[in-house]
């Protein structure tokens, strides 16, 4: 950049599409929040951008009147359990792959980046056909397994990336010391890659939280639905209810809203480590 009084050139380019940027993408949010709060009349005759005439939250207690509890208390479990199961899994594999340098720990790790090119799509057949056979259709059961197995591999990525980064002095110091492998990895290791932790949660809840396929494939009963599969059923039962309909999305979306507000920083940590070396 060349010099402007003493200073940098100000970009004004790039504030300008910054701001365009960010106008793409907060108008959409603005719409859904501002349309679930008024009536289904107010929306036909009132300016969609405008703020509501006559705010309410009607169209929220219709949704909450329609079975939205018992999906959202799906959702939760399904995410919780299998973000549970991928952060253990995933930081003890890491930690093999890190730690032992060995031509075998080198071709699961090879492994483990293969599964990062199968999409889902490609597996949906077979992973149907092996839910049905172990007697798993139709359970939060199957919704949680299918979503571990895809979601360790970049999962193990980000975390052997982040524990590359750990100095491999701390571990050889607390070997001299006595401690075993299981101790360096919960009370030196999961310390040290909080940051990684965090990401590998937020990012894995993200996917398992929206996921639509495997419900959509894996499920039939109406107590077995979750959040996304439930919105397809909301877009259904309120077809003329557009308010009724983006309050539903605006309820599904908070929780991981407040959870990426809490864990933004740690998570650019983690999705960073490793850059630049």
């Amino acid at each position: 950049m060349k010099a402007f009084r003493g200073g940098t050139r100000p970009n004004l380019i790039g504030g300008l599409f910054g701001w365009i940027w960010l106008l793409i993408a907060v108008v959409p949010i603005y719409y859904i929040i501002v349309t679930s709060l008024r009536t289904q009349a107010d929306y036909y005759v009132e300016n969609p951008l405008s703020l509501p005439s006559d705010p309410t939250l009607a169209a929220y207690f219709q949704v909450f009147a329609n079975d939205f509890w018992t999906y959202f208390l799906n959702s939760v479990i399904v995410t919780v359990a299998t973000v549970s199961v991928i952060l253990v899994v995933a930081f003890m594999a890491a930690y093999v792959i890190v730690r032992s340098r060995t031509a075998f720990s080198s071709r699961i790790f090879s492994l483990f980046l293969l599964g990062i090119a199968i999409p889902i799509q490609a597996t949906i057949v077979p992973v149907y056909y092996l839910i049905v056979q172990l007697g798993l259709y139709d359970t939060l059961w199957a919704l949680i397994l299918p979503s571990v197995a895809f979601a360790i591999p970049i999962s193990v990525l980000i975390l052997t990336n982040f524990l590359r980064d750990v100095p491999r002095e701390l571990f050889e110091s607390m070997k001299v010391d006595g401690a075993t492998d299981w101790q360096m990895l919960w009370r030196l290791a999961a310390p040290m890659c909080r940051p990684a932790l965090v990401t590998v949660a937020i990012y894995d809840a993200l996917n398992v939280w929206n996921g639509f396929l495997f419900p959509l494939v894996l499920t039939q009963s109406a107590d077995k639905r979750v959040l996304p599969l439930s919105l397809w059923n909301f877009q259904g039962a309120f077809s003329s209810n557009t308010p009724a309909i983006l309050a539903a999305v605006v309820l599904s979306a908070l929780p991981l809203i407040v959870a990426y507000a809490f864990g933004r920083r740690q998570m650019v940590a983690g999705l960073t480590a490793g850059v630049g070396k």
